[in-house]
Parts: C-alpha cells; structure tokens; sequence
C-alpha cells in the first residue's frame, strides 16, 4: 500500500499577464497545502481496471490519498465545491442533493439544483468509474465558475451514493477530469474543452506547478492557457503523444543510478496522471527499485526455490542462446500451450518454436515468478556482473517484491546512500532525487518514510506501462499542449 503527503489546494484565482498571453488569456488556479497528520494518513493504491485503454485492458487507481485540490462553483448563485484537478479523467462529477443513503454524502458538498437559476435537466443515469468499481448518477447541466472564468452550460455528473470508507477520508468533494472526449462517459463534453470553444483561453495548452517545498503554504498551481515562467528552469522537453484516449507519452529505460532496469528500452507507455499521488510501473522494475533504495518488500519464498532449484539451469540455458521465453516452459514452470502475441498474430509456444511476445494467458505464480527471474538473469548479464554475484542478487530481490496491499518503508537514515531514479524521456534524462520519491512523514518527535512506487502490471499491446503521478509531477513543471497533442516538462524552479 503506497503513500502520500497529504495536501490540500484551495483556489485562489486571479487575472495575471505571461511572455505569450495577454491578461483575459490567462487563468491561474494556486494552491495552498494542509500539513499532514500521520494519523489520518490514509492509503492509495493503483488496482483494478478503472480506465479502460482497450476493451481488454486496464489501468485503475483510487482517490484515497487526498490530492491537489482548488475549488469550483456550479450554478447559478455558485455552489462552492472542493474537486481534484484530474488529467486522468474526463468528466466533471460532485455529489447530488439526492445522495441520501450514503453516510459519506453528509461530510461533502452537495449541489441542489433547486437552487440555481441555470440548471438545465437532463437525467440521464450514469455509472462514473472511481476506485475499485463505479459511483451511480445522473447528468445535469449548468454554470461553471473556475476562478473569474464562467463556462456556460457545462454538463456533469451528480452522483447519489459514494462508498462510506472512500469518501470519508476525502478533503474533496468531486473530480474535474481534464483527459480527453473520447474517455468521458456519455461522450460529455470535457470542462478542458468548453473553455477553449467558448473562447476563454487563446491558446489551447494548460500547465502544472507542484510545489516541491514541503514546508511551503503555497501547494502550486495550474494556469489554464498559459504558462508562468517563474515555476521552470531552462526549457521545456516535449514529446507527442501516443495515444489520445489519455495523456500518454512514451518513455525509455528507467535507470537505477546509471545502471539499467532493462524492460523499457525499448520503450514504454507512460500516462501522466495528476489524480494519482504515487509512480506506479512494471513489478519487475519496482521490485529492482525497492531493492536499490532499501525499501521494505515481501519475501516470495516461491520465487526464491525457483532461483535455489533452478537458478543454475536458468543459467546455462541464458547463455546457451535459448530463448528467455521458451526457458520456463523447458523447466516445467510454464504451460506449453502459452499463447503469445508475435506481429498481431496469435501463436501457441513450444520450445522448439520460434516466437516472442507476451503472455496472453494466466498463469501460475511459479511461471510468472520464474519469468522475473530470467529477466533478472539478463540485464545482470549485460551489466557483466558474474554469476555467483547474479543468482545472489535475483535471490535478495525475491525478499524485495511490492506488496500491493502492505505499506513501503524505508530508512529515513539512509536517504544519503539512496540512487537517483532516472526515466528517459524523449532521449533525455528526467532524474529524481531520493527526496522527490520518498515521502517523509512527520509527527511529534516521529518520522516514518514510505517509498513512492507501486506495481502496476498492464500486459500487451497497451503496457508495459507507468503511471507518472504527484511524485513525478512535483519534481518537473509539467505543460499539456492540446493544440499540438503533446506535453512538455521542465525542472521545476
């Protein structure tokens, strides 16, 4: 289970001139942070398939943690409602006058369209994802007051029952999804989208400052059409987008120090995700990292008799040429009808064949547990470490996989001796310091530390993938240009 600071964002808007936008172009949004208390630190966690990139994929997460925050008004007087700007969403939702069954529903804001003098009924039922499942509601139409700005007409969801343990622990009313049309449910027009076709913003990019002063008031910021030069260094690095379902770039190796995890050097996705407080990627990438930064794991003695029992055979198959596919499938580990995916064709594998790709079918935890290992095995190889020094490091990262559902701690005291973790981003290097992706926790006379990477496992064609949360993000302004379908990221000033 990962963690995060808790950090609350009220909004404090007003009209401010940039290098490329006049005053009536620009909107900025600031945010303003709430220490923490370590005892109501609650948990989140990337699960379940929430967000679908394919019919038959997959990528969730959950707002458990509190996140970035500022506040809207819907309707006409304003309703003041408390939402998560979220790039990895795309409808606006807040919860309904009608939520009466929800215990959740009295701690929270509601919106009594009664109340405005510009609502519009539609009352169409919706289901909007969140969490591990979906909330229930229905659509409404009205004003939307984001600072100055009045979007006219904005429709969004009025949800009638939250779940009594998520929402209670929440310092935000509702989500401000900022993704893309073709992700939002019932094809509701995108909040993002109204702005630009009702002429509110001139240029069609936003951009996010999260402050990384832990001690600060100040949270950051999000400007909607424009960018303030004061939160960056130098210049900005943009890539293209690879998808439009999401704000979904590519990325390459991920390096541990300077040596490499292996798995993305060829590339891989990458969603940047302001809802998610935490990095989620690869388990065969975070178990290398909370090895390397001395993160507390769980011990798989599963994977461990596998490296006892087969680590020399594994071994010599590496270095005979064989396939790394085929070696668990030859040991007995893995099916011998595996299906795999090899240039968008369907093959079954037998260890005489030639194929590659990934699997397609569950198996068992030795199968997938003995494909970390070979993994392992060979990017030890190309770092030329012996064998001796290979089969004892794949047996400490055994005792070193993230638990999904347990808490990641670390040694506050060994901050100092902690690598960089580094992601390759546009052929350029994007690293991060032990301080921006460990989260330290104070309270009285205590400190507890807490690792910032979750397993997240997305099979082909749409993973391997990441998702670039808070962490990411506070280290590196970050600008998502929607004009030119492409973001930018800067070190942050």
């Amino acid at each position: 289970m990962a963690f995060k600071y808790l950090l609350v964002v009220t909004c404090v808007c007003a009209w401010f001139a940039s290098l490329a936008a006049s005053d009536k172009e620009l909107l900025r949004v600031g945010l303003r942070k709430r220490s923490l208390d370590i005892n109501s630190f609650s948990s989140a966690r990337i699960r379940e398939a929430v967000h679908h990139l394919k019919p038959d994929t997959v990528y969730l997460k959950n707002y458990l943690d509190a996140q970035y925050f500022g506040e809207i008004g819907i309707g006409s007087p304003p309703q003041t409602f408390r939402v998560v700007f979220d790039t990895g969403s795309s409808n606006l939702w807040v919860p309904s006058s009608k939520c009466i069954l929800s215990i959740a529903c009295y701690f929270h804001s509601k919106y009594r369209s009664k109340l405005s003098n510009t609502y519009t009924k539609i009352g169409t039922s919706c289901r909007i994802p969140y969490g591990h499942g979906h909330i229930p509601g229905f659509f409404s139409q009205d004003n939307l007051r984001v600072g100055e700005l009045i979007v006219k007409d904005q429709q969004f969801a009025e949800i009638t029952k939250e779940g009594p343990l998520a929402f209670l622990a929440h310092h935000f009313d509702g989500i401000l999804g900022l993704g893309f049309l073709n992700k939002s449910v019932g094809q509701v027009t995108p909040v993002w989208y109204n702005m630009i076709e009702q002429g509110h913003v001139t240029q069609k990019i936003f951009s996010l400052w999260l402050n990384p002063d832990p001690m600060s008031k100040i949270g950051g910021e999000i400007v909607f059409g424009g960018i303030d030069w004061r939160h960056f260094k130098g210049d900005h690095t943009y890539v293209p987008l690879t998808h439009e379902d999401y704000w979904q770039i590519e990325v390459g190796d991920i390096l541990l120090a300077n040596n490499p995890t292996g798995l993305c050097a060829g590339g891989c996705a990458a969603i940047i995700d302001s809802g998610t407080s935490l990095i989620a990627g690869p388990t065969k990438i975070v178990t290398q990292i909370n090895h390397a930064i001395g993160a507390e794991g769980y011990v798989s003695y599963e994977c461990k008799s596998i490296i006892h029992n087969y680590g020399d055979s594994i071994w010599e198959y590496i270095i005979s040429g064989l396939k790394p596919e085929i070696i668990c499938v030859d040991l007995g580990l893995c099916s011998h009808n595996r299906t795999y995916i090899k240039n968008d064709v369907i093959e079954t594998a037998a260890h005489n064949e030639s194929w590659g790709g990934e699997s397609r079918t569950k198996e068992s935890p030795l199968c997938t547990f003995c494909d970390m290992i070979v993994f392992w095995i060979q990017v030890q190889l190309k770092q030329k470490n012996t064998k001796d020094k290979i089969l004892k490091y794949v047996d400490e990262l055994c005792e070193k996989l993230p638990n999904p559902v347990g808490q990641t701690f670390i040694d506050c005291n060994s901050i100092d001796t902690m690598p960089q973790i580094t992601f390759t981003i546009g052929n350029k290097s994007f690293p991060l310091s032990p301080e921006q992706y460990m989260l330290r926790i104070e309270e009285g006379c205590s400190t507890v530390c807490y690792g910032g990477f979750v397993p997240l496992d997305v099979p082909p064609p749409q993973g391997p993938l990441w998702v670039l949360g808070d962490l990411f993000l506070g280290a590196y302004h970050t600008v998502f240009d929607y004009g030119n379908l492409r973001i930018g990221f800067a070190e942050v000033a």
